[in-house]
Protein backbone atom coordinates (compact mmCIF):
# COMPACT_ATOMS: atom_id res chain seq x y z
CA UNK A 1 0.00 0.00 0.00
CA UNK A 2 1.31 3.53 -1.11
CA UNK A 3 1.74 6.01 1.45
CA UNK A 4 -0.15 8.05 -0.47
CA UNK A 5 -3.64 6.31 -1.03
CA UNK A 6 -5.32 8.23 1.23
CA UNK A 7 -3.48 11.63 1.48
CA UNK A 8 -4.51 14.89 0.62
CA UNK A 9 -3.01 18.07 0.10
CA UNK A 10 -3.81 21.62 0.78
CA UNK A 11 -3.27 24.46 -1.67
CA UNK A 12 -3.24 27.94 -0.28
CA UNK A 13 -1.85 30.95 -2.04
CA UNK A 14 -1.47 34.38 -0.55
CA UNK A 15 -0.91 37.96 -1.26
CA UNK A 16 1.45 39.42 1.49
CA UNK A 17 0.29 43.42 1.56
CA UNK A 18 2.57 45.78 0.75
CA UNK A 19 5.58 46.35 3.47
CA UNK A 20 4.77 42.96 5.20
CA UNK A 21 7.29 41.03 3.42
CA UNK A 22 9.92 40.83 6.91
CA UNK A 23 6.49 39.83 9.17
CA UNK A 24 5.47 37.12 6.79
CA UNK A 25 8.84 35.62 6.83
CA UNK A 26 8.49 35.65 10.45
CA UNK A 27 5.27 34.14 10.48
CA UNK A 28 6.46 31.06 8.24
CA UNK A 29 9.42 30.19 10.72
CA UNK A 30 6.94 29.74 13.18
CA UNK A 31 4.61 27.80 10.95
CA UNK A 32 7.81 25.29 10.41
CA UNK A 33 8.57 25.12 14.39
CA UNK A 34 5.09 24.06 15.26
CA UNK A 35 4.45 21.40 11.65
CA UNK A 36 8.41 19.74 12.60
CA UNK A 37 6.89 17.49 14.76
CA UNK A 38 3.70 16.65 12.77
CA UNK A 39 4.27 12.82 12.30
CA UNK A 40 1.57 12.52 9.45
CA UNK A 41 2.70 15.61 7.53
CA UNK A 42 4.30 14.27 4.38
CA UNK A 43 5.93 17.46 3.11
CA UNK A 44 5.38 21.19 3.98
CA UNK A 45 7.40 24.27 2.56
CA UNK A 46 7.07 27.67 1.22
CA UNK A 47 7.70 29.54 -2.24
CA UNK A 48 7.03 32.48 -3.65
CA UNK A 49 6.00 34.25 -6.65
CA UNK A 50 6.77 38.03 -5.62
CA UNK A 51 4.43 39.05 -3.33
CA UNK A 52 2.60 36.05 -3.71
CA UNK A 53 3.40 32.90 -0.86
CA UNK A 54 2.27 29.57 -1.43
CA UNK A 55 2.24 27.08 1.15
CA UNK A 56 2.87 23.24 -0.35
CA UNK A 57 1.64 20.76 1.88
CA UNK A 58 0.61 17.34 2.24
CA UNK A 59 -0.70 14.81 4.99
CA UNK A 60 -1.37 11.34 5.07
CA UNK A 61 -5.19 11.72 5.36
CA UNK A 62 -7.86 13.91 6.02
CA UNK A 63 -7.63 13.67 9.84
CA UNK A 64 -3.99 14.77 9.66
CA UNK A 65 -4.69 17.83 7.76
CA UNK A 66 -7.52 18.52 10.33
CA UNK A 67 -5.00 18.46 13.25
CA UNK A 68 -2.79 20.56 11.21
CA UNK A 69 -5.20 23.13 10.80
CA UNK A 70 -5.92 22.91 14.67
CA UNK A 71 -2.44 22.97 15.51
CA UNK A 72 -1.42 25.90 13.73
CA UNK A 73 -4.20 27.88 13.92
CA UNK A 74 -3.60 30.78 15.89
CA UNK A 75 -0.19 31.34 13.24
CA UNK A 76 -2.71 31.26 10.14
CA UNK A 77 -4.48 33.95 11.51
CA UNK A 78 -1.81 35.93 12.13
CA UNK A 79 -0.82 35.31 8.69
CA UNK A 80 -4.27 36.50 7.65
CA UNK A 81 -4.02 40.04 9.31
CA UNK A 82 -0.98 41.02 6.82
CA UNK A 83 -2.40 38.74 4.05
CA UNK A 84 -5.46 38.27 1.56
CA UNK A 85 -6.05 34.39 0.96
CA UNK A 86 -6.68 34.48 -2.81
CA UNK A 87 -7.48 30.96 -3.58
CA UNK A 88 -7.73 27.59 -1.91
CA UNK A 89 -7.42 24.03 -3.22
CA UNK A 90 -7.80 20.84 -1.50
CA UNK A 91 -6.55 18.04 -3.33
CA UNK A 92 -6.80 13.81 -2.34
CA UNK A 93 -9.61 11.27 -2.56
CA UNK A 94 -13.45 11.65 -2.80
CA UNK A 95 -13.80 9.77 1.00
CA UNK A 96 -11.48 11.72 2.86
CA UNK A 97 -12.57 15.09 0.90
CA UNK A 98 -16.00 14.55 2.72
CA UNK A 99 -14.32 14.18 6.05
CA UNK A 100 -12.79 17.84 5.33
CA UNK A 101 -15.55 20.01 3.87
CA UNK A 102 -17.21 20.79 7.15
CA UNK A 103 -13.75 22.28 9.03
CA UNK A 104 -12.73 24.17 5.66
CA UNK A 105 -15.87 25.41 4.28
CA UNK A 106 -15.39 29.51 5.20
CA UNK A 107 -12.20 29.57 3.45
CA UNK A 108 -14.83 28.40 0.58
CA UNK A 109 -11.88 26.13 -0.98
CA UNK A 110 -12.07 24.20 -4.80
CA UNK A 111 -12.33 20.48 -4.22
CA UNK A 112 -10.50 18.41 -6.21
CA UNK A 113 -10.93 14.20 -6.58
CA UNK A 114 -8.80 12.14 -7.12
CA UNK A 115 -8.59 9.68 -10.13
CA UNK A 116 -5.39 7.66 -10.23
CA UNK A 117 -1.83 7.76 -9.81
CA UNK A 118 0.85 6.28 -8.13
CA UNK A 119 2.68 6.97 -4.99
CA UNK A 120 6.28 5.47 -3.00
Amino acid sequence: MSTFDNAVSIHPYFKIQQGQMEACKVLLGQFIEKVVNEKNCLHYNFTFNGDILFCREAYRNADALLEHAENCGGVFQELLNISTLTRVEIHGPAAELETLKPAFAELNPDYFVLECGIGR
